[in-house]
């Protein structure tokens, strides 16, 4: 019985010595730094605790702006008085639908009425210099009369023309004509659009000089379509560029957005706001926007990272940013990167990766104190 049991004693022995020469046999080797590079082996248990994630192109930033709706200025008019004079009569008011050469009030002026006398003089002359010439022609051809007069009178029926078409061209620029005088003067919308000012009284005085600094007498345009002014930060220049476009929200309808483009940028900064004057297209045909009235704007801008990558890839060390680049299943290789800034759990990467590297974004803060471990460094 006890020479069975010593049997039985040496055989577990035995078996044991056995297991251990097999787990010795199968332990995975330790990892290793090659070339600045931590090597796991395949099949290293560790690998399982680590994850990579695609290096993605950088995404457009979001920029949020505040401005302000103006009347598109290509289809805006602004009406001073060309004429000193009264205001007779008014024919229109605010908010009134014109049609291009649509008289919008009527003014009596001396001076308009000077150039109407200008024009019916003119045209005087100008019959008087033409029946002169004919009948010098006819004269000149039956012997009577000189070929100097002749010359004479050819030479004042140029300068009658060149007078009655210079003196017609004044009148007809303001919509009237020569024929007759009254110095009644209709001041008439160049374009077809909406009267939005009115600046004006009936009987007031008018006069031409003192005009600029005044407001002018009538604005017309055309609303269906308007101008937004932005006010952009000037960190964001760089980002800002002609085709972007926006999404515009006002308090009046803060459940509709109307989109705009933006077709100029300012090529100076305010030095007062610190800010860039953007200006924009925004459709208005439904009518809704007014001038004048705030809005808000989000735009996508350029990205200012040219690739973008998980907030958890980034580890710091020494005040400097590293991701760990996957070069191959089981070979990191520890990348300074230059982080430009970081946005809803993600961060964009100016320089030290390209667009398809995978980056670890588990257990990297495991790789870097392996990496430090391996390279003797214990500040890396």
């Amino acid at each position: 019985m006890r020479a069975l049991s010593m049997s039985m004693l040496v055989a577990a022995a035995m078996l044991v010595a056995g297991c251990g020469d097999r787990d010795k046999k199968t332990e995975a080797p330790p990892p290793r730094l090659e070339n600045g590079r931590v090597v796991f082996s395949e099949g290293n248990p560790q690998l399982a605790a680590l994850q990579s994630d695609v290096v993605q192109a950088g995404a457009p930033e979001k920029l949020k702006l505040t401005g302000r709706l103006v009347w598109d200025e290509e289809r805006t008019v602004r009406l001073y008085p060309p004429f000193a004079g009264r205001v007779a009569r008014i024919l229109v008011k605010p908010g009134d639908v014109v049609r291009a050469g649509e008289p919008l009030a009527l003014l009596f002026s001396p001076d308009f009425g000077q150039a109407q006398a200008e024009a019916r003089k003119a045209q005087t002359d100008f019959a008087l210099a033409r029946k002169s010439l004919e009948r010098l022609r006819d004269l000149n051809a039956a012997g009577v009369a000189a070929r100097k007069e002749l010359n004479s009178a050819e030479a004042d029926y140029a300068r009658a023309e060149v007078e009655l078409a210079r003196a017609e061209g004044r009148v007809k620029l303001y919509g009237a004509s020569g024929d007759t005088v009254d110095q009644s003067f209709a001041l008439r919308s160049p374009i077809s659009g909406t009267v939005v000012e009115r600046n004006i009284n009936p009987g007031q005085e008018l006069r031409p000089d003192v005009a600029a600094g005044s407001p002018a007498m009538f604005v017309v345009t055309d609303p269906s379509r308007l101008w937004v002014q932005l006010d952009a930060n000037e960190r964001d220049i760089s980002r800002l560029k002609k085709g972007l476009h926006a999404t515009l929200r006002t308090g009046a309808w803060p459940e509709d957005t109307f989109p705009a483009a933006v077709v100029a940028i300012s090529d100076f900064v305010d030095p007062a706001t610190r800010t860039v004057k953007l200006r924009g297209t925004v459709d208005n045909r439904a009518r809704k926007l007014k001038g004048e009235m705030f809005v808000s704007a989000e735009m996508e801008g350029a990205p200012r990272a040219q690739v973008q990558v998980s907030e958890k890839a980034i580890v710091q060390a020494n005040g400097r940013n590293y991701v760990f680049v996957e070069e191959a299943p089981g070979r990191f290789a520890r990348v300074q990167v230059d982080v430009g800034g970081v946005r809803d759990g993600t961060a964009g990467v100016v320089s030290g990766l390209t667009q398809g590297q995978k980056v670890v974004v588990e257990g990297n803060l495991f790789l870097n104190r392996l990496y430090r471990q391996l390279s003797g460094d214990a500040a890396a």
